[in-house]
C-alpha cells in the first residue's frame, strides 16, 4: 500500500489537485508551480513531488479535475431539462454554458481560451483533452436532442468552431462581452 492510497494520502493528493485546479482557473498554466500548489493546499512543499511524479502529472490532474467538474455540472443541468422544444435563445445559452463556462467575465473567458490554446504546446495533455472533448460533444448532442433540435457530429463541430472563432475575435478586439459575440453568431447559425 502506498502512502497515496491511505485515507490521509488520498485527502492530501485530492487537496493538491483542487489547489492546482483553482490556480489554473485563476492564472492559467503558469500559475501552477509546486510551491504555489503546496501553499494553496496548506501542505508541505515536498508533498507535491511525493504525490505526483512531475509537474506535468499535477497539471494533468488539475485539468482533469476542472474538466470533470464542468462536465458534471453540464450533465446535472441536462438532467433538469425537459424533453421539449425550446427557443433558439434558450438553446444558445445552454450551449454557451457548456463551451464558455459559468463565469461571464472577460478575464475568465480569456483564461479559458488561453488554456485551450496552451494545450497545443503541452503534448502530454492532448490525450486527456481529446477524451474530454468527446465527452463534451456527447453532452452537447444530448442538449440539442432534448431541445427538439437533433444534431449530427459534423454539424456540432461546425457550431463549436463558430463559437470558438467568435470568442477569439472578440478577445482580439477586446470586446468586453465575448459571450455575447459568440451568442449572436450561434443564434444566427441556428435560426
Amino acid at each position: 500500500m502506498t502512502a497515496a492510497s491511505t485515507p490521509k494520502g488520498e485527502r492530501r493528493r485530492a487537496a493538491l489537485v483542487v489547489a492546482a485546479a483553482e490556480l489554473l482557473a485563476e492564472g492559467g498554466f503558469d500559475a501552477i508551480r509546486h510551491r504555489a500548489v503546496a501553499e494553496r493546499a496548506g501542505l508541505p512543499l515536498a508533498s507535491t513531488t511525493y504525490y505526483f511524479d512531475s509537474l506535468e502529472d499535477l497539471i494533468t490532474a488539475a485539468v482533469e479535475h476542472r474538466g470533470r467538474a464542468e462536465l458534471a455540472r453540464g450533465w446535472e443541468q441536462l438532467a433538469h431539462l425537459s424533453a421539449e422544444p425550446r427557443s433558439v435563445d434558450a438553446l444558445v445559452e445552454l450551449v454557451l454554458d457548456q463551451l464558455l463556462g459559468e463565469d461571464r467575465a472577460f478575464e475568465a473567458v480569456l483564461l479559458r481560451y488561453e488554456g485551450l490554446i496552451t494545450t497545443g504546446r503541452r503534448p502530454y495533455l492532448r490525450p486527456l483533452t481529446r477524451a474530454m472533448q468527446g465527452e463534451l460533444y456527447e453532452l452537447l448532442t444530448e442538449i440539442f436532442a432534448r431541445s427538439g433540435m437533433p444534431i449530427d457530429l459534423p454539424r456540432l463541430k461546425q457550431l463549436v468552431a463558430l463559437v470558438d472563432g467568435a470568442v477569439v475575435n472578440a478577445l482580439i478586439e477586446a470586446d468586453p462581452d465575448p459571450r455575447a459575440a459568440a451568442g449572436a453568431m450561434l443564434r444566427d447559425a441556428l435560426s
